[in-house]
């Protein structure tokens, strides 16, 4: 059954909008290399090469970096492959396995690595700019935390949180902060990620996870995101059981969260080449439909992670709009909202004045990742303002399947497309 709600707005709100000058999009991507470099790094160097040239990341932050040596190699022999694209940060051999950061030398200077020490592997946080934009330090903490369930695990994963979010406690929630990496963390409701979370006193230093995943998260309905692991049989001394983990992400400081001068594009974090049909199997077996069949097999045999990558944006520049009687300038396409959903979602746009006439024809249609029409849910004449429409994947013959779904907005010759995932 479709539910839908159109609600005009126009009349009751103080629109505040983006006057956006202008921006670059930047895919900020961590991974889990594994061990690296091992005995095996000649075998794994192509397929890294084939994962990295079809990701196409700006920023690049790794995780079981073992040397110096191993950053010199993966920047040779993986990074600039192909060229001479990629710099990379100052590293600081801890411990145990490191955390390391590549960058496009055309678009980003880095600015400084600092060691956060922990009982275990040490967190780091690295300084970059985008050249473009000055102005603004993004703050990106690379993570390890400690592997294995159980009680004894999740303590020691919280303690390493403690440690890092003594660090983060002088930053601001409305500065631009991101923390990734290989959290180890099996669900909502393990301390180590509710620290993460945990809005203190002072207010700040803490993190919003852009994914909303209640409970245990190694479930079927969860499959989208989970990172661990590509294979079910032993290769390179990885973690095999196929993909049934969330253990990669990327959280974001408010201030990233909420569109400032450096933002998150809502609906953007991917577990790259996870296309949801391969829970607890490997993810080269045919057919993956989220990648080629090449860059599976370069997954699979690369490590035992996926990579994960958000979009952000840099050059966003947040003030009151000209247009301050509550009618939007443009028109625009919101995320959905709870995005994953089960069964039902909210899909907001906004129809502005325009001189030729108060109302204006909107379409907002629902399709299938192979481009099938599902279901229109507008197609009239609208007066200016913000629209809502709720949208219900169940009920009767209208009862979806699991999996990624696109909705398009048009109008006249304006057409945009977000992406939204339905979960149950």
């Amino acid at each position: 059954m479709m539910v839908i709600r159109l609600v005009n707005k126009f009349s009751v709100i103080f629109l505040f909008s983006a006057a956006v000058f202008s921006q670059d999009n930047c895919r900020l991507m961590t991974y889990n290399l594994l061990n690296y470099p091992d005995i095996d790094t000649i075998i794994r160097n192509p397929h890294f090469r084939n994962v990295i040239k079809y990701s196409n990341p700006d920023i690049l932050v790794v995780q079981e970096m073992t040397s110096q040596a191993g950053m010199n190699g993966f920047l040779s022999n993986v990074m600039n492959a192909y060229g001479n694209i990629y710099s990379m940060g100052t590293f600081i051999d801890g411990p145990d396995t490191d955390n390391g950061i590549f960058f496009k030398t055309v678009k980003y200077r880095f600015i400084s690595n600092t060691r956060i020490r922990t009982a275990l592997r040490d967190i780091n946080e690295f300084k970059i700019i985008h050249l473009s934009y000055p102005g603004d330090t993004l703050r990106i903490f690379s993570v390890h935390l400690k592997a294995s369930s159980g009680a004894a695990n999740e303590n020691l994963r919280a303690a390493e949180v403690d440690s890092l979010r003594k660090f983060t406690a002088s930053i601001p929630p409305d500065k631009f902060y991101i923390v990734c990496g290989d959290f180890n963390i099996y669900g909502d409701y393990e301390p180590a990620y509710n620290k993460l979370k945990q809005i203190l006193p002072h207010n700040n230093g803490h993190f919003v996870d852009a994914v909303n995943l209640p409970g245990v998260w190694n479930q079927f309905q969860y499959r989208f995101f989970h990172t661990q692991s590509p294979r079910t049989r032993a290769f390179g001394g990885g973690s095999t059981g196929g993909m049934d983990d969330r253990f990669d992400m990327i959280l974001f400081s408010p201030g990233i969260f909420n569109a400032g001068r450096i933002a998150y594009n809502p609906g953007t974090m991917t577990a790259f080449g996870n296309d949801g049909n391969h829970y607890n199997d490997s993810i080269n077996r045919r057919p993956n439909t989220a990648v080629p069949d090449s860059i599976a097999d370069a997954i699979h045999y690369s490590s035992d992670h996926l990579p994960v990558y958000a979009a952000i944006t840099f050059g966003n520049v947040i003030g009151i709009s000209g247009n301050q009687n509550g009618i939007p300038g443009n028109f625009d396409l919101s995320q959905n909202y709870p995005n994953p959903f089960n069964p039902v979602t909210k899909i907001k746009f906004y129809v502005p004045e325009t001189v030729e006439t108060t109302r204006r024809i909107v379409s907002l249609r629902i399709y299938d990742v192979l481009g099938k029409e599902i279901t229109v849910l507008v197609n009239e004449a609208l007066i200016p303002g913000s629209h809502e429409v709720v949208w219900s994947a169940a009920g009767g013959a209208s009862n979806y399947p699991s999996g990624v779904y696109l909705y398009t907005l048009t109008a006249g010759n304006f057409r945009q497309t977000r992406k939204m995932i339905l979960v149950r």
